[in-house]
């Protein structure tokens, strides 16, 4: 792996430690703060993907053509397209005022970042 792409691994996984530590280790939840970084750890791990295949990429945060980016190396990567979906929304609106995340939807968001960091994780031949 070369060393840009393990700095893009280094970086998805604060994003994911922050996201578990947000939802479970204080006393009280914080959900939009939580799925903010789900959607950041999984943006990251498309990155580290795309590095590794030295294919460039625009430093945005949408999630669907970095998707597409992946799936022209690898099609399997269509399978996760749904979870990518529903974690995009959580990169900017939850950052604003009117919007807020409840604790149990911030939790799915968590848990589809954990699948999808699994997938990715393969791809990448990490443990």
């Amino acid at each position: 792996m070369n060393e840009l792409t393990k700095e893009w691994v280094e970086k998805a996984e604060q994003d994911f430690s922050s996201a578990d530590l947000l939802l479970h280790a204080g006393e009280v939840p914080i959900p939009d703060t939580a799925s903010f970084h789900c959607q950041q750890c999984i943006e990251k791990y498309l990155k580290a993907y795309l590095q590794e295949h030295t294919i460039e990429f625009e430093r945005r945060h949408d999630l669907m053509p970095l998707l597409k980016l992946c799936a022209s190396l690898d099609e399997e990567f269509e399978k996760i397209r749904g979870d990518l979906r529903e974690l995009d929304r959580y990169a900017v609106i939850v950052r604003y005022p009117g919007v807020s995340i409840d604790t149990k939807t911030a939790k799915a968001a968590f848990a589809t970042a954990k699948r999808v960091r699994s997938f990715v994780r393969r791809k990448l031949k990490i443990k």
